[in-house]
């Protein structure tokens, strides 16, 4: 399975600033999808997200962008939309096409050149690099930056990243998903209950100290507005934008099985959902599977994480 670019339509592209250390993905839809969107987090950085409400008059979006720089890097969502008016995605109005491309950032100044952030032109590259491949993993992209585990500081961080998973269903029905894990929490393998990725007991030890364990002990470190896990889960089947919208609901809960704690009020998590396709599947199904491709990914994202910055991976 490729990842996210298993769906039809949906193509993927990375660019990653390996001297900057920071990113962008771009998710494109140029054909256009129903879009939905769940944000559970409190320091969220985003953009154009009133066009996935049901209540919006827009019908589709035509891509997603994801990437580093804060709130900085929401100028590359400019570029995803630059590349697509050319290549003519969007809603056409008088001989221009105007595309649609919710965007959400991460904080990930805490590492590599706090300065350089994604703009325009890395925006515009991402999307010109998109391709049905499979999705590349680890420290690329909007990955390229992230990491986990933070209570102590970067110093006793883990490397993160981005991971991609795919579900498959009954009837050709599939859920995807891809997430980038900038996670102020650790993150556990649901099937053993292990932490895989996250703050250690001191900068040259792999042992994990346990955030929620150091919480619970009145331990808040450095708790502060810089930590984010960005998702987007996509299927082929047919959904409204008041489903696709529950599917993104569904989803987050893959977030909630992995990373802890979650959804913080120094954590930006959001999550997407895309409906591209025309399969019919239950509503219900579809979101159990979201969950579980989305949990799957998280753990992915570390696994592939390489060391970056001085910050160990696993990778």
């Amino acid at each position: 399975m490729k990842g996210l670019t298993d769906i039809p339509g949906i193509r993927v592209g990375h660019v990653s600033d390996y001297d900057a250390i920071t990113g962008c993905t771009a998710i494109l839809c140029e054909r256009g999808a129903v879009g939905g969107v769940d944000i559970r987090g409190s320091a969220s950085g985003t953009q154009e997200i009133d066009t996935l409400s049901p209540g919006h008059v827009g019908t589709e979006v035509h891509a997603i962008l994801l990437a580093g720089g804060s709130a900085f890097g929401l100028e590359a969502a400019a570029g995803v939309r630059r590349y697509l008016a050319q290549q003519g995605a969007g809603y056409l109005f008088r001989g221009q096409h105007i595309p649609i491309v919710p965007a959400a950032v991460l904080f990930d100044l805490e590492i590599g050149k706090p300065n350089v952030h994604p703009g325009l032109a890395m925006g515009e590259a991402a999307a010109t690099a998109a391709t049905t491949d499979a999705v590349k993993e680890g420290c690329v992209g909007a990955g390229t930056g992230a990491t986990v585990g933070k209570i102590f500081g970067m110093k006793q961080a883990m490397k993160s990243g981005i991971g991609s998973f795919t579900m498959t269903l009954p009837g050709g029905v599939l859920v995807a998903s891809l997430v980038v894990v900038n996670a102020f929490g650790d993150v556990r393998d649901p099937g053993s209950g292990k932490t895989v990725a996250g703050a250690r007991k001191a900068p040259d030890s792999r042992e994990f100290a346990g955030t929620v364990e150091q919480m619970l002990r009145g331990e808040l470190g450095s708790i502060q507005r810089s930590h984010t896990t960005l998702a987007v889960v996509a299927t082929n089947a047919k959904l409204t934008k008041v489903q696709a919208n529950k599917l993104a609901q569904f989803a987050s809960l893959g977030m909630a099985r992995t990373i802890y704690p979650v959804n913080t009020m120094a954590d930006g998590d959001t999550a997407f959902a895309l409906s591209i396709g025309d399969r019919e599947a239950d509503i219900n199904m579809l979101g159990v599977a979201a969950a579980e491709a989305l949990a799957r990914a998280i753990v992915r994202a570390v696994r592939f994480a390489k060391t970056l910055g001085g910050v160990p991976g696993l990778g």
